[in-house]
């Protein structure tokens, strides 16, 4: 049986409505600047818990304090820009009322956590990148969440550990990723071509499933 729902965040949970990409801007700003860009830069700004300024330290950008501000501002406005989906509020208290544990894991920078734990406040468990130091599908992340659920992957160990789903809307990360830690991972596809077109959708196969099995 289904014991706990893992959600990613952004593009599952959460929509950014305002997409102004003020970190990849700062990368931008230090390649004009002269600074080679490397290929794991990515992972470290979502594997650490850095603001802007943090991260133009660290990663040796130079940027004057004007465009420093300047991408403040946007990342600021893409901060409030962000609403959770109607149907992911739904989907949570659809499961949460069936006994379901639920977590959400996501990478993500530092700024946006907040946002995440304002919209969605008193889950079973959390798992963001910055704070692992870790990104998805790198396996420690999921175990991080299935730590702070309180659950072990069923897929792994048998049929006398738990069941835990996860949803999201990468492919890599929230199906296949989740599916390498033991853990059914289901991909979310707000197009309707694929087998989940919705959370509630989804959440409603969780419940039928539980109950088939109760």
């Amino acid at each position: 049986m289904i014991s706990a729902v893992v959600f990613d965040a952004f593009g599952t949970l959460l929509n950014l409505q305002s997409k102004r990409h003020p970190f990849r801007q700062l990368l931008k700003e230090g390649i004009a600047a002269g600074r080679r860009p490397s290929p794991d830069d990515v992972r470290v700004l979502m594997s650490n818990p850095w603001t802007l300024q943090d991260a133009a330290d660290h990663l040796v950008i130079n940027v004057s304090p004007t465009r420093l501000q300047a991408l403040q501002d946007d990342l600021d406005r893409e901060v409030a820009s962000i609403t959770p989906f109607a149907d992911g509020v739904e989907a949570v208290a659809l499961l949460r009322a069936e006994g379901v544990r639920v977590g959400i894991c996501s990478n993500l920078c530092e700024p946006y956590g907040a946002s995440v734990l304002q919209a969605f406040p008193e889950l079973d468990g959390y798992a963001f990148s910055y704070q692992i130091g870790a990104m998805k599908p790198d396996v420690e992340i999921y175990q991080s969440i299935c730590n702070a659920l309180q659950v072990t992957p069923g897929q792994l160990f048998g049929d006398e550990h738990d069941q835990i789903a996860m949803v999201g809307d990468s492919l890599k990360c929230d199906q296949d990723g989740p599916r390498a830690a033991g853990i059914l991972g289901f991909h979310l596809d707000r197009s309707g071509r694929g087998a989940v077109r919705g959370l509630v959708q989804f959440a409603q196969l969780i419940i039928e499933s539980r109950r088939s099995h109760g």
